[in-house]
């Protein structure tokens, strides 16, 4: 499918991209809570809808599954959410999902891989990195960087950066205020 159908005046006022450890959820339940709107994070609908976790997704039914949940659920988010979003780090690598994405306000958040290690200790129930993490996490940022910035508006480095700093950065970046 090409193109938005949206709710006339509904759509997301942050969409947060970037890799594992970025702080999507952190940084998203900030940026809600500052700009008075709600939260909403694809990884949790797709559990939902799925009714199990993204690792058992992966183990049951294999990747092109959870991307299929993924492009479906990112989509309904992109439609009917009206608040802060954030996506699961690969949802950027599905065109559809890319094309979905123009014209919003789309921020990725750039983390270095010290800083992703700090958050998500890479040992967590990520299935992408489960074997080598530090080296599968450069492989993902090889393949993802050039998509997170093909459909950022903007940039917002969170290297050093406690959460609420890049939120501010974030608010500054896209202009909103709170």
């Amino acid at each position: 499918m090409s193109g938005r159908i949206v709710k006339p005046g509904v759509a997301p006022v942050v969409v947060l991209v970037g890799p594992p450890g970025a702080g999507k959820s952190t940084v998203g339940r900030l940026l809600a809570e500052r700009l008075g709107v709600t939260f909403r994070d694809t990884d949790a609908d797709i559990e939902q809808l799925a009714g199990k976790p993204i690792p058992e997704i992966f183990i049951d039914e294999g990747e092109p599954h959870f991307r299929e949940l993924e492009v479906r659920a990112v989509r309904a988010a992109a439609e009917t959410h009206d608040g802060v979003l954030a996506l699961g780090g690969g949802a950027v690598m599905a065109e559809a999902t890319r094309t979905l994405l123009k014209g919003l306000p789309v921020v990725f958040l750039e983390v270095a891989l010290g800083d992703a290690v700090k958050r998500v200790g890479l040992d967590a129930p990520r299935p992408l990195l489960a074997v080598n993490p530090r080296a599968a996490w450069r492989e993902l940022m090889e393949a993802r960087r050039p998509l997170y910035l093909e459909v950022a508006t903007a940039v917002v480095d969170t290297e050093g950066r406690p959460p609420e700093q890049v939120a501010d950065a974030v608010l500054e970046a896209l202009e909103l205020k709170y």
